[in-house]
């Protein structure tokens, strides 16, 4: 049995990007540990690369805001799965933040060994999710992790859209498939 930490890096609080991450969790719960952490629920401020982490005691960042505690959940975390839509082929902003944030030695602390990627589009471009892709290798490879595996979802806008597609079911039996 695994801890699971799902970001979620959509404002919305029922979009489509939480739809996902909810049809992931449900089918990971079975086996499983979950834990959904929306950036909508938390204050972070973007990493200003002071480096201050690499100094301080415990390796505390100097900014005061919600970050410490995502930093504990993270900390029991053996697989994270990051659920994000795409604004002009990126993550969000919100979530972004929270993975520069994680340029800090306290990142060495954690056990983290798998990471999962959700990603929803509105657009149908076939090279939509590429520049993001690329980063999660990036990471997957800096960090020697193991990829669990991705749920890509083109065409997707409004609230409720994803409910159309095979996504949810996808998410579902990535999440179960976690044994």
């Amino acid at each position: 049995m695994s801890n699971i930490v799902i970001l979620v890096g959509s404002m919305r609080i029922n979009g489509n990007t939480a739809q996902l991450a909810q049809s992931f969790a449900d089918g990971a719960v079975q086996n499983n540990n979950v834990e959904i952490v929306s950036v909508a629920d938390y204050n972070v401020n973007p990493c200003i690369g002071c480096n201050s982490c690499f100094v301080r005691e415990g390796n505390k960042c100097f900014q005061d805001d919600d970050m410490v505690k995502i930093y504990e959940k993270l900390r029991n975390a053996d697989i994270v799965v990051i659920a994000s839509p795409v604004y002009f082929y990126g993550i969000s902003a919100q979530l972004k933040a929270i993975v520069d944030r994680l340029h800090t030695p306290m990142r060495n602390t954690f056990h983290i060994k798998k990471l999962g990627l959700l990603l929803v589009g509105a657009a149908q471009l076939p090279n939509l999710f590429d520049p993001i892709l690329m980063q999660y290798q990036m990471v997957l490879d800096f960090f020697k992790l193991k990829s669990i595996g991705t749920v890509l979802v083109r065409g997707v806008k409004d609230i409720g859209d994803i409910e159309n597609s095979s996504a949810p079911e996808e998410a579902y039996e990535l999440g179960n498939s976690l044994v």
